[in-house]
Formats: C-alpha cells, sequence, structure tokens
C-alpha cells in the first residue's frame, strides 16, 4: 500500500532497507522476501532496491524474481566480511568461502548485466597472512563493482570483542591499503566498460562536484555526473558516458 501511494504520487524509485533485508517474512506464514519483491513489481514503480542482503538468506527465489522483473534493479550488495571460512565462523556469519562463491556465481549466471559490491572487514580478531590471502584471492575471483573496507573494531557484548587480539594495528592498516589498491582497481575497471554506451539515469538534484551538472545513478548504482538541465531532477533520462573514474562516471544527456 504505501508503494502504490508513492506511485500515484509520481516517484521514481523505491528502496527496501534492513539489517538483514531478505531474511523478511521468515517469522510470518504467507509471504517470503521474494514474494514482496513480487509484489512491489507488480506496482509498476520504475526503480526497486533493497539493502543490505545477507549471503545465508539469498535465496533462489529471489534471483529468479529479480531476473525476471525489469524494475528491480539488476544490482545486488552482498557483503563478504572475509575470505576465510575460519574467519567467517568466527564471526557466526553462517555461510564458508565456497558458499559465498557459488551464490555469487548464480547470481552473475542469471540476472543480466549484474552488478555486485560487497562490505570486506580487515584485523578480525588474529586473522592470519594466510587468511588475509584468501580474501584477496576472493576480490581477485569477484572483481566487485565496488567495496566498502574496514578495519575491525570491537562491539561491546559480541563474543569477538572478548578475544584478545595479538595482531597490531600497523599491519592491519598495511592489509588495509592492499586491498584497497585491489577493489579500486576492479572498480575503475568495471566503470571503464560504460564508456560510450547510453544508460538510464535517475537524476536526484545538483552535483556537488560541478553545480552546472545535475548528478544521478544508474540501474546498477553507478554515480553519474551529468551534463543536463536542472529540469532533468527527478526523472529518468538516458545518458551518453564519456568518462570512468573509480567511484564515478562523466556523461551526457542524450
Amino acid at each position: 500500500n504505501e508503494v502504490e501511494d508513492l506511485v500515484k504520487n509520481g516517484y521514481q524509485e523505491v528502496t527496501l532497507l534492513g539489517q538483514n533485508v531478505n531474511a523478511y517474512g521468515k517469522d510470518l506464514d504467507d509471504i517470503s522476501f521474494s514474494s514482496l519483491l513480487q509484489k512491489i513489481s507488480d506496482t509498476k514503480i520504475p526503480r526497486i532496491r533493497f539493502v543490505t542482503s545477507h549471503p545465508w538468506d539469498f535465496t533462489d527465489d529471489m534471483i529468479e524474481v529479480i531476473a525476471k522483473n525489469d524494475n528491480i534493479m539488476p544490482y545486488i550488495h552482498l557483503p563478504l566480511q572475509s575470505g576465510s571460512s575460519d574467519i567467517l565462523r568466527k564471526m557466526g556469519r553462517r555461510y564458508t568461502k565456497e558458499e559465498y562463491l557459488s551464490l555469487f556465481n548464480k547470481i552473475k549466471e542469471k540476472i543480466p548485466n549484474v552488478a555486485i559490491t560487497t562490505d570486506i572487514i580487515v584485523g578480525f580478531p588474529n586473522e592470519s597472512d594466510e587468511d588475509f590471502k584468501e580474501t584477496l584471492d576472493v576480490v581477485n575471483t569477484c572483481q566487485f563493482d565496488s567495496a566498502f573496507t574496514f578495519i575491525y573494531s570491537p562491539r561491546i557484548g559480541t563474543p569477538a570483542s572478548l578475544i584478545k587480539d595479538e595482531t597490531p594495528l600497523s599491519v592491519k592498516e598495511e592489509r588495509l591499503q592492499e586491498l584497497n589498491k585491489i577493489v579500486n582497481k576492479y572498480s575503475k575497471s568495471a566503470n571503464m566498460n560504460y564508456i560510450d554506451k547510453v544508460v538510464s539515469v535517475l537524476i536526484e538534484g545538483i552535483s556537488e562536484k560541478d553545480s552546472s551538472k545535475v548528478f544521478g545513478y544508474t540501474d546498477t548504482m553507478k554515480l553519474v555526473n551529468v551534463v543536463a538541465s536542472k529540469e532533468t531532477i527527478g526523472k529518468i533520462i538516458n545518458v551518453k558516458i564519456t568518462e570512468a573514474k573509480s567511484f564515478s562516471l562523466d556523461g551526457e544527456e542524450c
């Protein structure tokens, strides 16, 4: 009902938001997250997104619904956290490195032109050089469109906060720098694929980089600074991409 009201009022996009959004419906008898996605798609709102999804609850039904409905954006944020199955177990993530890669490959195979981003933590208590290498291996295998990367910080009340950590902060900082170099390389490479292509962009406002331009996002959640009039704000327009950077694209209305 909420989305139907948004459609009537001219809204172009809705985001379903939750800490583990795709666990929605597990405590209900008559609906799952995949069926919720389908119901929202049926409202004909132009764009639907959701964050953040947990690999453990990412079902085949979800993949099927996303793949067959054009208004569910082909953008998946799929937190990895670590490429080491041992660290994932200690984190309580409930999936292994191999299970994550299997899901990643299934999403890539079945959802056309999908972009996948992720979260990665380095320096979980007593993460070894081998554990970190496994994370880099997964990043090099998946070549994510982008990643949010962090050094582990303890949260009071969690089991991990009670672990005595022998890894120096300087080592964790070096690992983060090494990881970011690889992540940024693949992010730039993914963006380069958009040069000279015409993509649909939902214009959201005046560009922070250049007040003579507007900005918006592609269906795959790429930030684009666009040469276009301010009257395009709130609309989905066709944009030809003219330049690619590690974290954004430049383009012009066409």
